[in-house]
């Protein structure tokens, strides 16, 4: 079986259906699972230099009360999920760079890996996924060369395996993320339930069996 999945490194509800999906496969070692890029906000400065509540007001148009709540919300399913998201202390921004870094650690096998890192980097240790130290320091973490990383996170290399990406999420229709597709034809939008991953999954093995 394999999954291609397009996530953000700022998608709250991305990391969430990481572990949702993780859980429902468990231990099976017959399953590739391949990410893509995609950016919900391609026009968010490197660094907001507001608050979280802030930046919900200004995009969405939420009232600060509307903002809490759903931050509050989002909280709750992480922690339910084991993930203990740090909202208070998230230094947002553009997540481009890390996106491309991204496409390198995956052309090097470690593609999986680093979504991992950079996600747990911004929900829960709230470190800047703008800042290159704290960029080169996952990288580096997974045997990467800081030569090397340093070199593309200056540069605009890897871009164009970004906007790959996200050209494929336009062409079958991607409006938002995260966003699953098993065995290249069955898609599934947002982070569902464990129960709903492991029922979908045994449908698909069942139709195709």
């Amino acid at each position: 079986m394999k999954i291609d999945i397009w996530t953000d490194f700022v998608c709250p509800f991305c990391y969430i259906g990481k572990r949702h999906l993780e859980e429902a496969l468990g231990d099976r070692q017959d399953v590739e699972i391949e990410y893509h890029s995609y950016e919900l906000d391609p026009t968010a400065p490197e660094k907001y230099e507001g608050s979280i509540e802030e930046y919900f007001k200004e995009k969405k148009g939420m009232e600060e009360s509307q903002a809490q709540e759903m931050i509050k919300q989002v909280t709750q399913m992480a922690h339910e999920t084991g993930l203990d998201y740090h909202y208070e202390t998230i230094q947002h921004g553009n997540s481009l760079k890390a996106h491309r870094l991204f496409q390198y650690a995956k052309e090097q096998g470690k593609g999986n890996e680093f979504i991992e890192l950079g996600k747990k980097a911004y929900f829960i240790e709230s470190q800047s996924l703008n800042d290159t130290d704290v960029l080169v320091r996952l990288a580096v973490s997974l045997g990467l060369a800081e030569d090397k990383v340093r070199e593309i996170l200056s540069s605009e290399e890897f871009l164009s395996a970004v906007r790959i990406d996200q050209a494929e999420a336009a062409e079958i229709g991607v409006q938002g993320v995260p966003f699953f597709v098993i065995n290249e034809k069955y898609g599934i939008s947002g982070a569902q339930p464990v129960a709903t991953f492991k029922e979908v999954i045994a449908d698909i093995e069942k139709e195709e069996s």
